[in-house]
């Protein structure tokens, strides 16, 4: 098997070498000289200490004084005994807290778990125990909650953080939380600990876990390290037509950073490169707009809708955009079409393209769409073009057998780089399934065309996309059945025009005093809001001779239903 694969990749790499656009370099060196952050962020506090690494709502924070205040975060991690291999938490929003613990954790040798603020208590308490997390670092207005699980968590130390704990003057556009309120923070004593003195990275040692959804169950965390990053961060600087260590790039980054994209394009990019990031919260088409504007923003990743969502402000002033050379988007609930890009062109002069293939088990930013636009021959592929795989990543297709497929026949994409996980944290099972001789075999539905540019046709087909984000039915699922009053249940999508699809949960209930009222209810306190499903009662699961579920039944039952408010 491994030399049909091996023969089908060389046909592949041809193809790839033939039609390579030349915007898009083959090489690179990493500019601290290892694949390891915490080095990238010394080199550049040595190399460019005064430039501006994050821009924070008009606080600026220079290299020098991220290395510095990361040194302490780490100093206080080993004055309450953290050592390297331990797991600490990080529960917060976009907000420079976050990628100064992030570093701080790593400088330590410990394993960053970013976690996401917008979950509710069953979901919380999941990924504390699973991830064995014995120190968090949570929001100030979260913390209530943190304390509503910890009992049932191996947490015993937990510290907080106010969003504006950094803010020093009135910020400068509005911002999503009360700057001023910051009552109960702990920042300013983390900030007094010692600079911590450390060693060299290992760059191969377990440095976080990126927890991702799955087919079975609860989400289940990805083994990354400091390599997997570091190349996911120069081969995304590649894809922008950039050598790693250009310091001319300004990325604007409203992703959110707990998650592997918002990690890739607000943190792990910038501090490769020794850029400047400007960090936002969360979206906010007037205030990005006024960033853009302020910084000379050159990079950013955006939904195709916030993009129309810019254009379509009555002060939109195209002039203020021409500094913006690489507008990724992405295309969840509206498609990148020719007439946007036509619009967005006569406006600013620039150019849209779509973002990239990924997932976090790859760290994502697998592709690139550099050099496909002209004719806009990427837009005219369907359903979606995706590019050419990064140096030193390959895909390929396989049929059901794991068979290599012609070119141009669909099948599993299958993705070979540096920067797949190691392993899914405690999941052996979940690791021998997924990951066969080096390859990841995604669940998802592509093709490679002519060029050797890779199309993908189908999310994983459990995969529930909602406003970019996703969900697995068997996780709505696992939280419901918590619920006494559900004997059980089965979750599946329906099409919305506003956020692309929303869950739709069939409940049979254990009692008749179970209602869809008292459900919704109960969902919105567990889990969290984007998650949270649509839900009929049924009494009785339409089900196959074997005794599975006919979830096509359930699909079309789902799809009749007419669009109703945001849970």
């Amino acid at each position: 098997m491994s030399d049909r694969i091996e023969s089908a990749l060389a046909q592949i790499r041809a193809l790839q070498e033939k039609n390579w656009p030349a915007q898009v370099p083959r090489e690179f060196t990493y500019p601290a000289g290892t694949p390891a952050l915490a080095e990238h962020l010394r080199h550049w506090a040595r190399e460019r200490p005064d430039t501006v690494a994050i821009s924070f709502y008009g606080r600026d924070i220079t290299y020098a004084a991220y290395d510095e205040m990361s040194d302490r975060f780490a100093g206080w991690l080993t004055s309450i005994g953290v050592q390297p291999g331990q797991r600490v938490g990080v529960h917060l929003g976009n907000c420079p807290q976050f990628h100064i613990a992030m570093l701080g954790i790593l400088k330590v040798g410990a394993v960053h778990v970013p976690i996401n603020p917008l979950f509710k208590g069953h979901e919380l308490r999941h990924e504390l125990d699973d991830a064995g997390v014995g120190t968090l670092l949570t929001q100030t207005d979260l913390r209530e909650l943190v304390e509503t699980v910890r009992a049932d968590t191996p947490v015993q130390t937990v510290v907080t953080t106010a969003l504006g704990d950094l803010l020093e003057a009135a910020p400068t556009v509005p911002v999503p939380f009360d700057p001023d309120d910051r009552e109960g923070s702990d920042w300013a004593d983390l900030m007094a600990a010692p600079r911590h003195v450390g060693g060299p990275s290992d760059p191969d040692a377990l440095a976080a876990l990126n927890y991702t959804g799955g087919t079975t169950g609860m989400p289940k965390g990805c083994e990354h390290t400091q390599r997997h990053m570091a190349y996911t961060a120069a081969t995304v600087t590649m894809s922008g037509g950039r050598i790693p260590g250009d310091p001319d790039c300004v990325s604007l980054n409203f992703l959110p950073v707990f998650w592997i994209a918002g990690e890739d394009f607000g943190i792990l990019k910038p501090l490769i490169n020794g850029q400047t990031v400007v960090l936002m919260t969360r979206w906010d088409p007037t205030a990005a707009a006024a960033l853009i504007a302020e910084h000379k923003v050159t990079d950013t990743v955006a939904t195709v809708d916030s993009y129309l969502e810019m254009m379509n402000r009555p002060d939109f002033d195209g002039a203020d955009f021409t500094s913006l050379h690489n507008p990724l988007a992405v295309s969840f609930v509206t498609k990148l079409s020719p007439e946007i890009r036509r619009l967005w062109r006569e406006a600013t002069g620039g150019v849209l393209r779509e973002a990239s293939y990924g997932m976090t088990e790859t760290h994502t930013g697998d592709t690139f769409t550099l050099g496909f636009q002209d004719e806009d021959h990427d837009l005219h592929a369907e359903p979606v073009f995706c590019g050419f795989p990064v140096p030193g990543t390959d895909i390929l297709i396989v049929d059901e057998q794991g068979v290599s497929v012609p070119v141009g026949e669909s099948g599993e994409i299958i993705v070979r780089s540096p920067s797949i996980l190691t392993a899914y944290y405690g999941r052996p099972d979940a690791t021998a399934e997924s990951i066969r001789d080096g390859w990841l075999y995604t669940g998802d539905i592509g093709r490679i065309d002519e060029r050797g540019a890779l199309h993908y046709l189908a999310r994983t087909k459990e995969m529930i996309k909602i406003n970019g984000m996703s969900v697995f039915p068997t996780e709505v699922e696992s939280l419901l059945m918590l619920h006494a009053g559900v004997e059980s249940v089965s979750v599946v999508p329906r099409p919305d025009p506003e956020r692309g699809q929303v869950p739709v949960a069939f409940v049979v209930p254990a009692d008749d005093s179970v209602t869809e009222e008292a459900l919704t209810a109960w969902a919105r306190e567990n889990m969290a809001r984007y998650k949270v499903p649509d839900i009929l009662l049924v009494a009785e699961m339409p089900m196959t001779a074997t005794g599975k579920i006919r979830k096509g039944v359930l699909l079309e039952r789902a799809a009749e239903l007419k669009p109703g408010t945001e849970s």
